[in-house]
């Protein structure tokens, strides 16, 4: 492991996770030009409802029903002030997808960054992947940032953890990748932010082999 300019550089070979701690491999991806439709599509049965503050906890249950098959956690770690804090912000933009009115989808926006979007949460409950609503929402992403802003800059991210079939979803979005991390937590569910049996597909390893 070597540094540059702040910067931590892993040499060639394996590295040691420690016990009580997950690694994912993050893929930041970037759009610096509208892609050729950005009209949003509609669909009978479902809607995207613009939350202007939503409440915490309406939140947290939302966030976890959508993550937690993929260890989703950050936002389960902020106390209610901080989340309040973050949700009501005038530089994010939060949208509830509605399915047959239920609440099943999550699209969060930041415009902090002058000029700039970034995609902060995407995802739906595992009952609606592979349903094409993905599009629907993603289209509305795309005229919120293009033609509500007029940003020159979309930006998301991904990793090793979410739905393998993420990243081509971005690609097909028309997002390019522009940077790779490798990012070490703590796992969430030895502190029981998520239930043990989350993220099955993630190793639980909580103390050293022998």
């Amino acid at each position: 492991m070597t540094t540059d300019a702040g910067i931590t550089k892993l040499v060639d070979g394996f590295h040691d996770v420690p016990p009580g701690r997950v690694a994912t491999i993050v893929t930041h991806l970037a759009m610096t030009a509208p892609p050729a439709a950005v009209t949003p599509r509609s669909r009978d049965g479902w809607a995207l409802r613009h939350e202007r503050a939503l409440a915490p906890d309406a939140y947290r249950s939302l966030f976890r029903r959508i993550g937690e098959p993929w260890l989703w956690f950050s936002r389960l770690r902020l106390s209610d002030r901080q989340l309040a804090a973050l949700l009501s912000d005038p530089a994010s933009v939060i949208w509830v997808l509605e399915s047959e009115g239920e609440d099943a989808g999550l699209v969060e926006l930041s415009f902090r960054e002058p000029g700039a979007c970034e995609i902060v949460f995407f995802g739906v409950i595992p009952d609606l992947i592979g349903s094409g609503v993905g599009r629907f929402m993603m289209s509305h992403a795309m005229a919120e940032a293009w033609t509500t802003r007029k940003v020159s800059r979309v930006t998301v991210h991904t990793c090793t953890l979410d739905h393998p079939g993420a990243l081509a979803f971005y690609l097909r979005s028309g997002f390019r990748p522009v940077r790779q991390q490798v990012e070490i937590a703590p796992d969430p569910r030895l502190a029981g932010t998520l239930a043990p049996a989350a993220a099955p597909h993630v190793p639980l390893i909580s103390e050293a082999a022998d």
